[in-house]
């Protein structure tokens, strides 16, 4: 890809990035409390995995362990997620 199409990535990376903060402060002035929804591990995700793409094609180390570092965070915590929705429908099911 060309120089211009990684700013392109990379500012989609931190456009994604960004809109899980919106996401979490939108639903927390809603519920007026603090929440985190899972839209904001989608959105970190998403802007992890795109942000460590342009951070490996800048070669930039310092990013690369910052961003693939919180990869596994968002990745873990969305599997919490899953596996407590699983969980409360196993439950469910079985009264």
């Amino acid at each position: 890809m060309q120089g211009i199409t990684w700013l392109v990535v990379g500012f989609a990376g931190q456009a994604l990035f960004t809109m899980r903060f919106l996401v979490q402060w939108w639903t927390s002035e809603r519920q007026k409390r603090s929440v985190i929804p899972v839209a904001f591990w989608y959105f970190s995700l998403a802007g992890g995995v795109t942000l460590l793409g342009y951070a490996i094609y800048r070669q930039d180390p310092v990013f690369i362990v910052g961003q693939a570092g919180g990869l596994f965070i968002y990745s873990r915590n969305l599997y919490f997620i899953y596996r407590e929705r699983r969980d409360k429908r196993g439950m469910a099911g079985g009264k």
